[in-house]
């Protein structure tokens, strides 16, 4: 039921922010008009656990840094994403025991796609480092992710946009007989044209 909620949540996140920005069509302008340039953002990410890693973590907050750089103009881009994901430990009901946060440094590239005005989809892979392996008794210090995002640009104007994308993103084993760690996540980012 949680996870219905969540994506319940999540879907209408994602639909508020194309509401927002419907407009007559005869005042759309491409968002993606950076023309060859590379576009940075940055912007807190929020995610909430599913599976098993919801049953030792409530949810995370962080941040990213994210360039996108033309390989098509307009249409395809190549991504480089850094940044940082405290995630909040449960309670634990036995005594003397003190569960901590995870804490994930995950960097990763990918692609982003613009298959219609504005909106997009993106895949990424890459690394997520442990930065407490000690403190949660991970034998790992990395881990393997992939995230695939749908999002939107939201215009600002000149070559200033807010990106807005959901996520689901998951992390290979952090122990060895352990299981993956999936989250859903939401990136809200400041973007802008260099």
């Amino acid at each position: 039921m949680k996870t219905s909620i969540i994506l319940g949540v999540l879907t209408l996140a994602l639909s508020t922010i194309f509401t927002l920005t419907t407009k007559a069509q005869e005042t759309i302008t491409k968002a993606t008009t950076t023309g060859s340039g590379i576009r940075l953002s940055i912007g807190p990410d929020a995610t909430l656990p599913v599976g098993s890693l919801h049953d030792g973590y409530n949810w995370s907050i962080g941040g990213s840094i994210q360039a996108d750089f033309p390989v098509i103009k307009d249409q395809l881009f190549v991504t480089v994403n850094a940044g940082y994901s405290n995630y909040f430990a449960k309670d634990s009901n036995l005594p003397g025991v003190d569960n901590k946060d995870l804490q994930l440094i995950p960097v990763k590239a990918g692609l982003k796609y613009f298959p219609v005005h504005n909106f997009y989809l993106q895949g990424e892979a890459g690394a997520s480092f442990i930065a407490n392996k000690s403190d949660i008794g991970a034998d790992k210090s990395a881990a393997f992710v992939y995230a695939p995002q749908v999002g939107y640009l939201i215009s600002l104007g000149g070559k200033n946009y807010l990106d807005a994308g959901v996520r689901f993103e998951s992390n290979t084993k952090f122990v060895t007989n352990g299981n993956t760690n999936n989250f859903f996540g939401l990136r809200v980012a400041y973007a802008f044209g260099l």
